[in-house]
């Protein structure tokens, strides 16, 4: 083959990866506040059909820059979300926030490497992805097939041991990194200028909430969220359409419940089976898929309360 026949030969896949990434079709946004954007997941169980976009994805635009807050679980999801970007503002992505592990949030970053931004988490996300990001790949490929195809795990370059401002040029978001509650690794963003304020998964609305980090630990943030008053929040799943007490008040009902009911399982020499057959199952009326994770949530709950004082 010539020189110029692989040259032009190069010069079409690049074209064609070029005109992919253009052509992505860009996902829903939502302005919530001047500047601040957010995609409202799917409130369903990660799928093909739905190519994981299950959670609440946002960012943030700055005089100089934009902050993405969580992209999505596939890469497809983080390329949607690029070209919602690119809708809203020729301005580069200068960071990529990760509020935990869990892949609807994370498995997007790939398409947002072309920027070179800088990717952020809490400082015990490393460590997470590290010890979950293969499981979670191989079964997104399981899963997914030709859709996970480009689906990577980044992990953060720099990691919130407690807080951290970050400039967009005029408007700063400041980041705090949460003892272990959902997961041991979960961050929330808080824009100034706007008051808003990204929970992500230390708030479900709607959707059952999943205990993956600590459920004594969870209940004892709820005050301490709620003190933080933001002018508006956007949850990690579902939308908040009243107040934010009103909405931690709905998941703590869930959780103090599941917790009380453990305890008590625990106190009448329940095996875990048991517990995962009997405990909680009039709240399942209230909650979207309670099916999918509220036997997790009650192993969990059993591991952790098991041993207590």
């Amino acid at each position: 083959m010539g020189a110029r026949v692989r040259a032009e030969l190069w010069a079409g896949v690049l074209w064609s990866l070029a005109f992919a990434a253009v052509a992505a079709e860009p996902l829903p946004v939502s302005a919530v506040a001047e500047g601040v954007y957010v995609h409202w997941g799917a409130q369903e169980d990660s799928s093909p059909r739905n190519l994981g976009d299950i959670a609440n994805l946002g960012f943030v635009v700055g005089e100089r820059c934009v902050a993405v807050i969580d992209t999505g679980g596939t890469a497809e999801v983080g390329r949607r979300l690029r070209a919602a970007v690119r809708q809203v503002t020729p301005l580069p992505v200068c960071y990529v926030i990760n509020t935990h592990v869990h892949p609807d949030h994370i498995f997007g970053n790939g398409a947002f490497e072309a920027e070179s931004p800088t990717f952020v988490g809490h400082v015990k996300l490393p460590q997470a992805m590290a010890a979950r990001g293969s499981t979670y790949l191989h079964a997104l490929e399981r899963d997914f097939g030709d859709a996970a195809r480009g689906t990577k795990v980044i992990a953060p370059g720099t990691v919130v041991m407690d807080e951290a401002q970050l400039d967009l040029g005029g408007r700063v978001l400041k980041l705090r990194a949460w003892p272990t509650a959902h997961t041991d690794n979960d961050l929330t963003v808080y824009d100034v200028r706007t008051g808003t304020l990204f929970l992500s998964d230390l708030l479900f609305v709607e959707r059952i909430p999943v205990v993956d980090g600590s459920l004594k630990g969870w209940l004892a943030l709820h005050p301490r969220i709620l003190a933080l008053e933001p002018a508006r929040v956007v949850p990690g799943h579902g939308m908040v359409k009243g107040s934010l007490g009103g909405a931690l008040a709905a998941q703590e009902q869930y959780l103090s419940t599941l917790q009380l009911e453990v305890r008590a399982a625990i106190g009448k020499g329940w095996t875990l089976r048991q517990a995962v057959d009997r405990v909680g199952t009039p709240e399942g009326r209230n909650w979207l898929l309670w099916d999918s994770f509220h036997k997790r949530n009650v192993t969990a709950a059993y591991a952790e309360l098991e041993w207590e004082d």
